[in-house]
């Protein structure tokens, strides 16, 4: 049964790259911290977003100022974790990190109950095997039509959980859990991304990615059929872009490049702008008591809502 959810779920990632341009399905873009515009001059929503995530920044929504900031007090509390009476660069960053995360976590613990099966607080290997290939194992496979796609399934998966197995203990816990299930949100899962995607796309097996195996990941050309101008735009960009040494190939250092391009960190830039803009005394540090001077900025209320609508009617009209 697990088996076939994960096959729906491949199903699923499948329908999701076609979706998109063919030629960005494999990139790991860092997602933004609201789909809000950041534009200060018309209101906080991005902030809002960006400081308590999606959803908790709607449940301030409907709160009176003065409930918003009575709650914002006791955040600034959870944020200040050395308990020096400051907030710190690295303090507010943490939590805006943390803040983003919470729809990966909602989704780990949807499927943490599926797999620790003895309750323990930790998944093993023969846990999540067994619990995902168990039926499809005793059979080695025999029944099934493609075996060596499902052979294929289950040594990705292996090499996939014991890199997130930081201490080779055969056991996940929470976070080695997440790891496994999003590998792309940590560092040290870098080169089991890269080394998936070498495994996807190198049809020959000889360690590297040449131009043809690049573009057929991409578009197959149907007989007849012509290429799409975007085609002829990516071998240019596998020529002139990807393949940085132009030995016609790309190795898994200029996959890596690819797919895990450096960008920016919209937390760390976030966390930047609102102590730059709370910070009165120019120290690099704000308190509580800057932060509840500019409350609104953080959080939002039936008030701030209101101020922002008349805003947006302003500029309607």
């Amino acid at each position: 049964m697990m088996l076939l959810k994960s096959l729906a779920s491949l199903c699923l990632l499948a329908a999701a790259a076609f979706a998109v341009p063919a030629q960005e399905k494999r990139i790991h873009h860092q997602a933004d911290l609201s789909d809000r515009a950041h534009d200060d001059v018309h209101g906080f929503q991005y902030d809002h977003e960006a400081f308590l995530g999606k959803e908790e920044a709607k449940t301030f929504d409907q709160l009176t100022p003065e409930e918003s900031k009575d709650k914002l007090a006791k955040i600034v509390d959870r944020i200040d974790m050395d308990k020096d009476g400051y907030i710190s660069h690295a303090e507010l960053h943490y939590w805006i990190k943390h803040r983003q995360r919470r729809y990966i976590e909602e989704n780990v613990n949807k499927h943490w109950k599926d797999y620790d099966k003895n309750q323990d607080g930790k998944i093993g290997w023969e846990e999540y095997k067994n619990t995902t290939y168990g039926y499809y194992l005793g059979e080695a496979f025999d029944d099934i039509e493609d075996k060596a796609t499902y052979k294929s399934m289950l040594t990705r998966d292996e090499r996939r959980f014991k890199t997130a197995d930081r201490d080779g203990d055969g056991i996940a816990t929470r976070e080695e859990f997440t790891a496994f299930l999003h590998p792309e949100e940590f560092d040290y899962m870098r080169d089991v991304i890269v080394q998936e995607t070498m495994d996807d796309i190198d049809k020959n097996g000889d360690g590297k990615i040449d131009i043809a195996e690049y573009i057929g990941d991409m578009f197959t050309s149907e007989d007849g059929d012509g290429e799409p101008d975007w085609v002829l735009t990516e071998k240019t960009h596998f020529s002139e872009f990807r393949d940085a040494n132009k030995d016609g190939y790309l190795d898994a250092g200029e996959v890596a490049h690819w797919v895990l391009p450096g960008e920016v960190d919209h937390a760390d830039n976030e966390a930047k702008h609102l102590i730059h803009e709370t910070d009165t005394n120019k120290d690099q540090k704000i308190t509580k008591k800057e932060i509840l001077a500019n409350w609104n900025m953080f959080v939002g209320s039936q008030a701030t809502n209101y101020g922002e609508d008349l805003t947006k009617r302003h500029d309607e009209l």
